[in-house]
């Protein structure tokens, strides 16, 4: 139970004018940062306050190195308004997206715009390079790219597959991912690098992306169902992430589905009855069923994106009969999901998903109907872009931004 207030006067205590400023303060850089350049007749309107608070708050924050201003109204009817905005240099984070092939690295600005990329190829399984080589020399490539060094960037925030327990510190749910699983790695990747650093798993990412910049922005209950190499769900329920016990919530490839065999030890063999029937794998394999013969060469996730938007494309009973299958495939998994989380809300994401578009997402629909109660709504995803790196700059920019606009004085 909370102990009493201060008395009045107290610094922090709630209701007195530093902490009322601070709020005001607060609430401005975040209107900012959502709209862009504002005026302070602007700034005041959105905040509730008069022109004069809002230019004593603008100046605070102006000499504090958080806001800058910018430009003018000039050209808009009406007498021209100086126009202000966030400092982008008022702080950085940076994103790793990790796969078996690559590790791919950005920083961006508080305001969120990117400022630098760089992406690492991964050696492989017999390389000798190591895990800690490959991450620092992603966020260095990427630092340079931005004219920046490693000391400008206050967080990291890393997706990977699977996903560390917070127990052990090991990485779970992730055999595919070579270098990944020493017991010290944790350690020796705080030892080299000079800021605070957050693991997260990779679908989860994609569902912070959504949630912050895209479909499911304004759901607190939703689940978002990623298909690429592997397939995998996010859960986030009453607006925050469910991870599970070990991390492992949302690994719903290992999920035991009717239509796949049932398999066993799913942990050695990285894979289960979901994964089996509706993971991308499955997708050329329908094709050559069902006798279609323009399975392309490659690897099989740019095979299934390929052939789902072909089908999409197609009025031939095949094409059809192969996004019909795939949608039974697909829903068959996802009424259990909506069957015991009963979310608001679905997100289909991922290149094999997004490349199927609205005929795909229409059967899965239908399908779903058929075989489970809740009636959550069925959207694609937003952001398709990197959306594992976006949703690891979202992350780590959400604790930057706290951690430097909290840092103007109670006064």
């Amino acid at each position: 139970m909370a102990g009493p207030a201060g008395p009045p006067g107290t610094p922090g205590t709630p209701g007195t004018p530093s902490v009322l400023r601070a709020m005001n303060d607060r609430a401005a850089l975040d209107l900012l940062l959502e709209h862009g350049p504002l005026s302070r007749t602007r700034i005041g309107k959105l905040t509730g306050l008069s022109k004069p608070t809002a230019s004593q708050l603008l100046t605070r924050l102006e000499a504090a190195g958080l806001v800058l201003a910018t430009g003018t109204t000039a050209g808009r009817p009406g007498p021209s308004a100086q126009l202000y905005e966030v400092n982008p240099a008022a702080g950085y984070a940076a994103g790793l997206d990790v796969t078996p092939e690559r590790v791919l690295a950005a920083v961006a600005d508080i305001t969120g715009r990117t400022v630098g990329r760089c992406e690492v190829p991964t050696p492989g399984r017999r390389a000798a390079q190591p895990v800690v080589r490959q991450v620092t020399d992603a966020l260095d490539g990427a630092v340079k790219a931005a004219g920046l060094t490693r000391d400008d960037v206050r967080r990291l925030v890393i997706g990977t597959p699977g996903a560390f327990d917070p127990g052990t510190g090991r990485l779970r749910y992730a055999a595919h991912l070579p270098g990944w699983h020493s017991p010290s790695l944790l350690d020796d990747l705080a030892a080299a690098l000079p800021m605070p650093v957050e693991y997260e798993n990779d679908v989860n990412l994609v569902a912070v992306a959504e949630q912050r910049l895209g479909a499911a922005r304004g759901h607190q209950d939703f689940v978002l169902l990623w298909n690429e190499a592997g397939l995998g769900a996010a859960l986030v329920l009453g607006g925050r992430l469910h991870r599970g016990f070990t991390g492992g919530a949302g690994e719903v490839g290992f999920l035991p589905v009717p239509g796949a065999p049932l398999v066993r030890q799913v942990a050695r063999a990285n894979s289960g009855g979901y994964q089996e029937l509706a993971g991308a794998q499955r997708i050329p394999e329908l094709a050559r069923e069902l006798g279609l013969d323009d399975v392309p060469e490659g690897a099989y996730t740019d095979s299934a994106a390929t052939l789902l938007a072909r089908a999409a494309g197609s009025d031939s009973a095949p094409h059809h009969r192969l996004l019909a299958t795939y949608a039974t495939g697909l829903a068959t998994g996802l009424a259990s999901l909506v069957s015991v989380l009963d979310p608001e809300l679905v997100v289909l994401s991922g290149s094999a998903l997004a490349s199927g578009g609205e005929p795909l997402l229409a059967l899965v629909r239908s399908e779903l109907a058929d075989l489970a109660a809740a009636r959550p709504r069925l959207v694609l995803g937003d952001v398709t872009e990197d959306p594992v790196l976006r949703g690891a700059l979202e992350s780590a920019l959400a604790t930057t931004r706290d951690e430097v606009f909290d840092t103007l004085p109670l006064r």
